[in-house]
């Protein structure tokens, strides 16, 4: 058995390989030539076990030695920097270092997504941000509006109607880019039975679920909901120290695409579903705005692991057509959406028949909005 460890750059890597005994073989920079990647490992015949950091560029990698008969496995560069932080930091070191830690098995793994759906993810991605450029244009324009209280852009001075004018053919350009990918998007995709499933989730709509599904990927690395809104970046951190709790906010570690995704489902929540508003608007009461809304989007969250793996199904029609009750509920505190320990619980409290009365609520009409990921409020 082989073990190398590559450390990756945008021209050339240096891959430094190890045999089973721990015995260094050999070190060699080479191009990001695929030709030359395929003679370095080839004259290493076996079992070959290889690892890069999960930077921007290993997909070109992973299917090249995946192709070859090469076991690629990621690394977590945050947790990987733990483990192997150096006074001396060059590009041998890294790559040695990281063949050590394939050898003694001591690799943090960070995930790595499937061939077959990374392009939707990434498109999907991309039409995100194409998003956050528009609204940042149609910002600039209210600001330009705002400078000179004024209605609308016919009343700015000349100059600044050119400004302004830029902004909105840019918007223009932005909202066609993003309708053509949206159109591109496989529609086998939202046929997905964990797609359709999201789709009952209040807020998720019709762009929301499939980013939901092609984000988390492999449900399974998430052994329970803590794990899961965590990853979502949805919970603060901790910096507990001699007796003293402190929170920090601003962890970069999980998945930002998440959280907007989440963010956004629990804006049209609040906006559509009069419980959750409720709700959201006693925790405004004591908490900033966004603190409370966050607070909302992690409990949209908690759902979403036993949905995706099928164990909550959506509701029948005589079950939709009863409405949605009050998610407070007698003997518990009010203050709080109910938590997904048990799958159906959310599902009962939010689409099923209500808990406190016999008489039904009737909050929602059937057929529930999308979310801010949706192509209409794009």
């Amino acid at each position: 058995m082989f073990y190398s460890g590559i450390d990756q750059h945008k021209l050339d890597s240096v891959i430094t390989t190890y045999n089973a005994a721990g015995e260094r073989l050999r070190q060699h920079r080479l191009r990001n030539d695929r030709a030359a990647l395929v003679r370095y490992f080839a004259a290493f015949p076996g079992p070959h076990r290889a690892v890069v950091e999960s930077t921007g560029s290993w997909y070109w990698l992973r299917d090249l030695l995946v192709a070859h008969g090469v076991d690629l496995q990621l690394a977590h560069a945050t947790r990987l920097k733990a483990i192997s932080s150096a006074k001396v930091k060059t590009d041998a070191i890294d790559s040695d270092t990281l063949a050590q830690l394939c050898q003694a098995d001591l690799i943090p793994p960070a995930h790595m997504i499937r061939p077959e759906v990374r392009g939707a993810r990434d498109l999907l991605r991309t039409r995100l941000r194409l998003v956050g450029k528009r609204t940042s244009c149609r910002n600039s324009v209210h600001r330009l509006l705002e400078k000179f209280n004024v209605p609308t852009v016919a009343e700015l001075p000349a100059i600044y109607q050119l400004q302004a004018a830029c902004h909105l053919e840019q918007s223009a350009l932005l909202l066609a880019q993003i309708r053509r990918l949206e159109q591109e998007l496989n529609p086998e995709v939202l046929r997905l039975p964990a797609v359709q499933r999201l789709l009952w989730v209040p807020g998720v709509g019709k762009l929301g679920a499939p980013t939901l599904v092609l984000e988390i990927d492999a449900i399974a690395r998430f052994p329970s909901d803590r794990q899961f809104v965590s990853y979502c970046r949805l919970v603060p951190g901790a910096d507990n120290s001699g007796g003293k709790t402190r929170h920090r906010s601003g962890s970069k570690d999980g998945n930002r695409y998440l959280k907007i995704a989440f963010t956004h489902a629990a804006i049209r929540a609040i906006q559509y579903y009069p419980e959750i508003k409720a709700w959201y608007t006693r925790l405004a009461r004591r908490k900033h705005v966004r603190v409370a809304r966050t607070l909302v989007a992690k409990e949209l969250a908690r759902p979403v692991l036993p949905r995706h793996q099928g164990l909550v199904h959506p509701p029948g029609p005589a079950q939709a057509r009863a409405g949605r009750p009050h998610p407070g509920r007698q003997g518990t505190r009010a203050d709080r959406l109910p938590r997904a320990a048990h799958p159906d619980r959310l599902q009962r409290d939010l689409q099923g028949e209500s808990t406190q009365s016999d008489q039904t609520l009737a909050v929602a009409t059937l057929g529930k909005p999308g979310c801010l990921t949706d192509s209409a409020s794009s």
